[in-house]
């Protein structure tokens, strides 16, 4: 069943067309990666769908509503919460005042903190620790942490990896296993595509705002994801007439 639908959206910032007549569908209970690189239109569809920037034009429609003109905030009502590049937490509070921020924002008892804590255990025994003092490993864990006190329909991750050293991202890929196996919708845009691969159902390629390439992580090659994102052609097949 399809709990998130993008239809032709073209977005932009001034007279720059960040995104083109992106179409996309999110079933629910799937891991949904978005890659390319950077300046493909990711970041930009991501806010979109949370509703932090407006598309110029089509619609987005969420669990079979037009949610397109709703504002962010009423969208994490409905369901969807969103994970920013740069985590943006409140660096004075503690790592449980950071996920306490945001609980009771949507109906439900489904995500507390101790459960955010069992999903991130290394956020265990900084607990109490202020999250200006975390390593950035820790601050993404709390940051998604946060995001999910909102008991999210939809989760959208956005650039997980980015700046975090190669132990803290396999840290947070372990932990997010745990959190896809339970069953949240997760959109998760990144540049690693080895990551994305592993935790992914289905694989979406952009490129200069327009989607090139899109299938289930099972069936699409690495190759054939590479080629996507770089937007490199195949070349015509050898001994063909001339």
């Amino acid at each position: 069943m399809s709990l998130l639908e993008v239809r032709s959206v073209d977005a932009r910032y001034g007279l720059l067309q960040a995104v083109r007549n992106v179409s996309l569908t999110i079933d629910e209970g799937e891991t949904h990666a978005l890659v390319g690189a950077n300046g493909a239109g990711k970041t930009t569809l991501l806010r979109v769908i949370a509703g932090a920037h407006r598309p110029a034009a089509g619609s987005v429609v969420f669990d079979g509503a037009d949610i397109t003109r709703i504002p962010a905030h009423e969208r994490v009502s409905l369901g969807i919460a969103l994970v920013p590049e740069g985590r943006r937490l409140f660096p004075g509070l503690s790592v449980e005042e950071n996920l306490k921020v945001a609980a009771g924002r949507r109906g439900g008892d489904a995500w507390t903190v101790e459960r955010v804590l069992e999903v991130f255990p290394m956020l265990q025994s900084r607990r109490a620790q202020r999250a200006s003092t975390l390593s950035g490993g820790e601050q993404q864990a709390t940051a998604i942490g946060r995001a999910l006190m909102c008991n999210p329909r939809l989760l959208l991750l956005d650039e997980v990896s980015l700046g975090l050293a190669p132990k803290a991202v396999a840290a947070v890929y372990e932990s997010l296993r745990g959190l896809i196996g339970s069953g949240t919708t997760v959109v998760l845009v990144e540049q690693d595509l080895g990551r994305a691969l592993a935790v992914a159902s289905r694989v979406t390629c952009m490129l200069h705002g327009q989607v090139v390439l899109e299938g289930t992580a099972s069936t699409l090659t690495r190759a054939e994801i590479t080629a996507a994102y770089f937007g490199v052609r195949s070349s015509p097949a050898a001994g063909a007439a001339t």
